[in-house]
């Protein structure tokens, strides 16, 4: 897998969100890892609504499913999940937001 230059070592999330969204250069991927967030939004909601706490391993799922799909098929990289964990989640976050106020193509 193709795998762009990255540190393993960022100061800041600022610095690690210009790396992360080069990871995520590809539309599909870009959209399923959207889709996978929506999902994860829905099985939050459903584990409130319903008290069924077996939807929050299902947000799990869901999120990191569509997620590792996009870079395993489509970005053709490893997520960076695996060497960056906590900047990772709070960049799908970061980035869910930017495609919903337009500042990211979807």
């Amino acid at each position: 897998m193709a795998q762009t230059a990255h540190t393993d070592h960022f100061a800041s999330f600022a610095e690690f969100y210009p790396y992360y969204l080069s990871e995520h250069r590809n539309t599909v991927s870009r959209r399923l890892h959207f889709v996978g967030s929506l999902a994860v939004i829905g099985c939050l909601a459903m584990a409130l609504a319903t008290g069924d706490w077996l939807w929050l391993p299902a947000a799990v799922v869901c999120g990191y499913g569509f997620a590792w799909v996009g870079h395993f098929f489509f970005e053709k990289n490893r997520p960076a999940t695996f060497r960056h964990p906590f900047y990772s989640l709070m960049g799908d976050w970061v980035m869910f937001k930017d495609i919903c106020i337009g500042r990211i193509a979807l």
